[in-house]
């Protein structure tokens, strides 16, 4: 039987000697991220004969739609936008319809074949993008798009007008920029209840691998979590020095009430 002779103070853990600060890193990145968000609007325009003769530069005008957080509007012009013009052309337009300044965004203006041959007639600025970059819109009512979108006396022979009805199709691609830098995640740790678990196992007595007797009193126990624990236990049961007796060791001066 092996003796061990020591004060209560001995089973203090050592406090942690980790520096949190060392685990704080030095390089941090971020990144800048523009795109679009796009979105798309049909537009059927019916009794095209009834709108001819309204005037040059009066125009027929969708219902606003939402893309990208901004209002829009289709605008068609049966008689064409500009006088010189002389009605030969329609004209049609893409306009903002809510308050905004410098909104930068990508269009597509789409006369649709309702032939079912899909041989649309577009003018898109999407694959003109690396060119000519996209579009700025300065303020509410800005527009764009075509004012010789297409001639009059050919549109009326097209696959384009059926049954005196005409379908627009827009998109709108806005532009948003933003920048993302490293995510930080917080998680509530809840309390330790490793205390508890550790005297649950105690009182169950399962695998105990040590005994003390202290005070004529038998106690059983776990070496790896006395070591763990007690400085004194981890030379005792692990260290060079260890006693060759470890399945009983005998406490001098402690009382059993105490040493439990």
């Amino acid at each position: 039987m092996g003796t061990i002779r020591f004060s209560s103070r001995d089973l203090s853990a050592a406090p942690p000697t980790s520096n949190p600060s060392s685990s704080i890193p030095t390089k941090t990145t971020s990144s800048s991220i523009t795109e679009t968000v796009n979105g798309s609007h049909e537009f059927k325009i019916g009794g095209y004969s009834l709108s001819k003769g309204m005037g040059v530069g009066k125009y027929i005008a969708s219902d606003t739609f939402y893309i990208g957080g901004y209002a829009w509007a289709i605008y068609f012009y049966p008689d064409g936008k500009s006088p010189e013009d002389n009605s030969t052309n329609v004209s049609l337009f893409i306009a903002l319809a809510s308050e905004g300044t410098d909104v930068r965004a990508l269009f597509e203006l789409s006369l649709m074949d309702q032939s079912g041959k899909e041989r649309h007639k577009v003018h898109s600025h999407f694959g003109r993008a690396l060119e000519s970059g996209p579009y700025t819109l300065k303020y509410r009512g800005s527009m764009w798009g075509y004012k010789r979108f297409y001639r009059r006396n050919l549109l009326e022979t097209s696959d384009y007008l059926k049954d005196d009805t005409l379908l627009v199709r827009c998109r709108v691609g806005v532009v948003k920029s933003h920048t993302e830098g490293p995510k930080t995640y917080t998680i509530s740790v809840p309390t330790s209840n490793i205390g508890q678990h550790f005297g649950k196992l105690l009182d169950s007595g399962k695998g105990t691998d040590v005994n003390f007797e202290v005070d004529g009193e038998t106690f059983a126990s776990h070496k790896i979590v006395l070591a763990a624990r007690s400085p004194v236990f981890r030379a005792q049961l692990f260290g060079p020095m260890k006693d060759q007796n470890t399945q009983c060791i005998k406490v001098e001066d402690m009382e059993a009430p105490v040493f439990k």
